[in-house]
C-alpha cells in the first residue's frame, strides 16, 4: 500500500490544475460576475444554475444542494474516487511526479508501474478496436450483428478483436516501448517457449475499465470451434486488475447510477450493451466472478446509501441464475438500498430479450418486480414438503430469519403474513410473532437475525489516547439572513476569506463571541486556527486551502467554502466597504455587552458590594465611550 502523498505535492497538484478547466469537462459554465462562473449543478437536478465556480480561489459551491470544495473534492465526488486516487489522476494530468511518505516500498517505482500498465492496456484497447475492421475479424462482427449490435455500438463500448496469431499484440506493444516484463505483468502477454506470446488470440475483446475510466483488463469471447479455451477468458489478477473489485460498464453507468439512485446488475458484457442501448444506462456486470462484498462497496459509493436507492438483479431464470441470485441475497444487508430480482419471460437474458422483443421489453424488465428477499423465500419454501407439519416447521425455521432481516418494519410484518400463506400455516399470528422475536433478538444483540454480528454494530472500541471525540461544530438557532446582524457577520467573513488584505489586521483581533450566529462563530474560530486573515494577504488561494484544512469537520468546511465563493453584496469592494462591516460587527458586539453590563448593575442595585459596583460602572463607562467613538470615527476607532 502506498504511503501518504507529500503535502507539498498535493498543494502543487491543486495549484496546477485549474478548477474551471476540470469542471467544464462535466458541465457548461458561463459568467456569473465578480470573476465567478456558474452552471447547472451536476450533483442534483435543477432548472436554474446555482452551482458556482471561483477560478481565482480554486473552489466550487452549489447554493442549492450545498456541495462544495476544491478541485480535488470535485473530482472525488463526481468520479467517486478516493483522495489518493484523485490526486494521482490530477498529478498525471499536470505532469507532476508525486512523492510518498511512510510507505512500505518505493512508491515512485510502484506509481510508475501502475502508469505503465494502464498505458499498455490503453494501447492494447486501441489496437484491438482497430483489428475489428479487418477481414479476419468478420466472424466477430457477425457475432455482434447476430446479437443486435452494429459498428456504432461496438465503437461506443470499445469492443475489439484479438488476431489469431501468436504474438501480434506483443510485437505491437514492444514497438510502443513496453518491455517483456511489463507485458507479462499486465496480463496482456504470457510466457511462451520462445518468449512472450499474446494471452488473447482470435477472440472478441471487451475492454474492462475501472470507475475512473482507465482500461485495466479485458474480457475475451471464444468465436471458433477449434478454440479449446473457455467460453470467456478474462485478464488474470494483476497489480491493476482484481476481478472482485471491478464492474463492467461502471465507467459509463456511474453518473446515471448516482443521479437516479438505481443500479441494474446483469450477467454479461452483451447484457450490459443491450441494456445501455435500450436506454437502461445504469446497467453493470461482474467480470467472471460472483457479485460480492467488494462490488457492493463500489455501488454504495455511487448510490450514496440513499434510502430510496434500488439495486435490481437480472439473473437468468435457469438453476445457475437462481443460485447466483441467492448468493447475492447473502450480502443483501450490506446494502442500504432495496434489492430486487427481475427474470425475463422464457428465461431470456437482456441481450436475447432486446433482440426478440425490442428496447421497450428491456426497459420493462428492469422495473422492480420481485424483492430479492421474496425470491429467496420462495426458493427456500420450495425445498420442503409442506404437506407435513415437520416440513412446514423446518421451512419456517429457515425462512423466518430472512423475513426478520427486512429493514422496513411494516414490510416485515406484511411479508411475515405472506410467509404464513406460502407455508400453509393457518395461525398467521404465530408466524408474525416468530419473525418479530427474531428481529428483536437481532437488535438486542446488535447482529443479524441468525445471531451473526452486523458490520458496524455492537460496542465500539475506545478512541485512541489523545484523540478528540467528535463534537457538533455549532449549536444554536438557524441562520436568519433577514437579521441585520447575521447579514453583516456573513459579509465580514466573506471579506475575510475572499479579500483578507482589506480586513487584516483588524479582523484577527475579533473574537468568535462577536459573531452571534453559531455557524459564523465556528468559521471565525477556523480562520484563527489557520493563522488568521493576515496569512491570506500574499496568497489567497493557499490561505483558503489552510482555512478549509483547519475546519473541525465537513459542516464547517462546507460553510467556509460557501462563504469563499458567494459574491460580496456590493459592486465596489474596497477598504471603505470593508471598514463598514468591521465597524458594524464590533459596534453590535459592544452594544450587546453594554446591555449585559446594564443588567448586572440593575441586579447589584445600590446596596451591592461597593468595589464590585464601581468596577461594573467603570466597565459600562468605557464601553459607552468606545461605542460612541465607533459611531463618530468608524474604522479609525478600531
Amino acid at each position: 500500500m502506498a504511503g501518504r502523498i507529500n503535502d507539498d505535492d498535493v498543494k502543487a497538484v491543486r495549484d496546477a490544475v485549474p478548477i474551471d478547466a476540470v469542471v467544464s469537462e462535466y458541465l457548461q459554465l458561463r459568467n456569473a460576475g465578480g470573476g465567478n462562473l456558474k452552471g447547472l449543478c451536476p450533483f442534483h437536478d435543477e432548472k436554474s444554475p446555482s452551482f458556482q465556480v471561483s477560478p481565482s480561489k480554486g473552489l466550487f459551491h452549489c447554493f442549492g444542494c450545498q456541495e462544495g470544495g476544491d478541485t480535488i473534492a470535485f473530482v472525488m465526488k463526481i468520479d467517486h474516487l478516493s483522495f489518493s486516487e484523485t490526486v494521482e489522476r490530477l498529478a498525471a494530468r499536470a505532469g507532476i511526479t508525486l512523492r510518498y511518505e511512510e510507505g512500505g516500498y518505493n512508491p515512485t517505482h510502484q506509481r510508475g508501474e501502475r502508469i505503465r500498465l494502464v498505458e499498455a492496456h490503453k494501447a492494447a484497447a486501441q489496437y484491438y478496436a482497430e483489428q475489428l475492421d479487418g477481414a479476419e475479424a468478420e466472424i466477430g462482427r457477425r457475432f455482434l450483428a447476430e446479437r443486435g449490435f452494429d459498428q456504432a455500438a461496438a465503437g461506443h463500448f470499445g469492443v475489439g478483436y484479438s488476431p489469431a496469431g501468436w504474438d501480434h499484440l506483443t510485437r505491437h506493444l514492444r514497438g510502443k516501448g513496453f518491455s517483456d516484463k511489463e507485458l507479462i505483468l499486465s496480463g496482456l502477454s504470457q510466457d511462451g517457449r520462445r518468449g512472450p506470446i499474446d494471452r488473447f488470440r482470435g477472440r472478441l475483446m471487451w475492454p474492462i475499465r475501472d470507475v475512473g475510466g482507465d482500461v485495466v483488463g479485458f474480457g475475451a469471447r471464444r468465436l471458433r470451434d477449434d478454440d479449446n479455451g473457455p467460453k470467456y477468458l478474462n485478464t488474470p489478477e494483476t497489480p491493476i486488475y482484481r476481478k472482485s473489485q471491478v464492474l463492467y460498464g461502471i465507467d459509463l453507468a456511474k453518473k446515471d447510477i448516482a443521479k437516479s439512485s438505481r443500479a441494474v446488475v446483469v450477467e454479461g458484457y452483451t447484457d450490459v450493451m443491450a441494456c445501455h442501448l435500450a436506454g437502461v444506462t445504469t446497467a453493470i456486470a461482474t467480470c467472471g466472478t460472483a457479485f460480492g462484498g467488494d462490488h457492493i462497496k463500489i455501488l454504495r459509493r455511487l448510490l450514496m446509501d440513499n434510502g430510496s436507492a434500488r439495486v435490481i438483479f437480472t439473473f437468468d431464470g435457469d438453476a445457475a441464475g437462481q443460485k447466483a441470485a441467492l448468493r447475492a441475497f447473502e450480502d443483501d444487508q450490506k446494502f442500504a438500498a432495496e434489492t430486487y430480482i427481475a427474470i425475463a419471460p422464457d428465461g431470456m437474458d437482456p441481450c436475447e430479450l432486446r433482440l426478440v422483443k425490442g428496447d421497450e421489453a428491456v426497459q420493462e424488465l428492469v422495473e422492480p418486480r420481485t424483492p430479492l428477499f421474496e425470491f429467496a423465500l420462495r426458493q427456500i419454501v420450495n425445498r420442503y414438503d409442506l404437506e407435513t407439519p415437520a416440513g412446514r416447521a423446518a421451512a419456517l425455521d429457515e425462512a423466518a430469519p430472512i423475513v426478520a432481516r427486512i429493514k422496513n418494519v411494516a414490510s416485515q410484518h406484511e411479508v411475515a403474513v405472506e410467509l404464513a400463506g406460502m407455508l400453509g400455516i393457518l395461525d398467521t399470528q404465530f408466524v408474525v410473532k416468530r419473525v418479530a422475536q427474531l428481529a428483536r433478538w437481532a437488535r438486542d444483540r446488535g447482529g443479524a437475525p441468525d445471531g451473526r454480528p452486523r458490520p458496524g454494530t455492537g460496542p465500539r472500541p475506545p478512541a485512541p489516547a489523545g484523540q478528540r471525540q467528535a463534537q457538533p461544530s455549532f449549536t444554536g438557532p438557524a441562520l436568519n439572513l433577514r437579521s441585520p446582524a447575521h447579514r453583516t457577520e456573513r459579509e465580514l467573513l466573506k471579506l475575510a476569506l475572499q479579500y483578507p488584505a482589506l480586513v487584516s489586521p483588524a479582523f484577527d483581533a475579533y473574537g468568535a463571541d462577536e459573531f452571534t450566529a453559531p455557524p459564523y462563530a465556528a468559521v471565525r474560530r477556523t480562520i484563527a486556527e489557520a493563522g488568521g486573515a493576515a496569512q491570506g494577504v500574499d496568497d489567497t488561494a493557499d490561505y483558503l486551502a489552510r482555512v478549509r484544512a483547519a475546519a473541525p469537520d465537513d459542516t464547517v468546511r462546507a460553510m467556509v467554502t460557501e462563504l469563499a465563493v458567494e459574491a460580496v453584496l456590493t459592486r465596489t469592494v474596497d477598504e471603505a466597504y470593508a471598514g463598514e462591516q468591521l465597524v458594524q460587527v464590533r459596534l453590535r458586539a459592544v452594544d450587546r455587552r453594554v446591555h449585559e453590563v446594564q443588567g448586572t448593575l440593575t441586579r447589584l442595585g445600590t446596596h451591592g458590594d461597593p468595589e464590585r459596583l464601581a468596577a461594573v460602572q467603570n466597565e459600562l463607562w468605557v464601553l459607552q465611550q468606545y461605542g460612541q467613538s465607533l459611531r463618530n470615527h468608524g474604522v479609525a476607532a478600531l
